[in-house]
């Protein structure tokens, strides 16, 4: 008959002590790679703006329009297409901000200078930042600007009025992608969105008597 081995009591405490350290090994290992995954999504998360803002420009995705710095190499192509203008102003901003015209028929490839009016209608300094996209949004990437009053922060003085000028050509690259082959429209889309309260300039030494002379 088999005998089992005996096992003092000591033994079994260490045995027991043992196994303990190992489940708490076991725990700390798993605490640290969960906080290790916490921190690298919170990361992520951090750095998921800025890359959305640079893939979406370097892209056109989501209808993100491009920045050029001259017109097309290549010149206008004879194919048409018409550009509409859309402008909207989220609360907060006592802005009226309007299109002088509401569209326009280009030729591919022709840099065109049109015109948008705002009009600060509140009795204080005000500023905003204009958001753009362009519809159908898969053209983002053919949309280029030269020239757009969306490139800056703009604050307008109380009750003050401004003509802001957009420039742009339809990209002629256009016509190789067959996905818009029956395209006719784009919609070019602004918003407004209020910005910080502009500080106010200080009162240089002696300004004040100057313009009181200069009456």
């Amino acid at each position: 008959m088999d005998q089992k081995p005996i096992i003092s009591r000591d033994e079994s405490r260490t045995a027991k002590r043992r196994g303990l350290f190992r489940g708490l090994g076991r725990d700390a290992l798993v605490a640290s790679i969960c906080g290790g995954v916490v921190a690298l999504m919170v990361g992520a998360s951090y750095a998921a703006v800025p890359f959305y803002n640079w893939f979406c420009r370097a892209t056109g995705f989501n209808g993100t329009t491009q920045v050029a710095t001259s017109a097309p190499a290549s010149g206008p192509i004879a194919r048409k297409i018409t550009v509409r203008f859309d402008s909207n102003v989220a609360p907060g901003l006592p802005w009226k901000f309007e299109p002088e015209q509401s569209e326009v028929e280009v030729n591919i490839g022709q840099v065109t200078t049109i015109y948008y009016t705002v009009t600060n209608q509140a009795a204080r300094t005000t500023a905003g930042q204009a958001a753009y996209n362009v519809a159908p949004l898969t053209v983002g990437s053919y949309f280029q600007k030269i020239n757009c009053f969306c490139f800056t922060e703009q604050t307008m003085a109380p009750g003050e009025k401004r003509e802001m000028p957009v420039v742009f050509y339809v990209d002629p690259s256009i016509v190789s992608d067959h996905d818009n082959d029956g395209l006719g429209t784009i919609t070019l889309s602004y918003t407004f969105y209020p910005v910080r309260e502009p500080a106010a300039k200080p009162l240089a030494s002696g300004e004040g008597d100057k313009r009181k002379g200069n009456l």
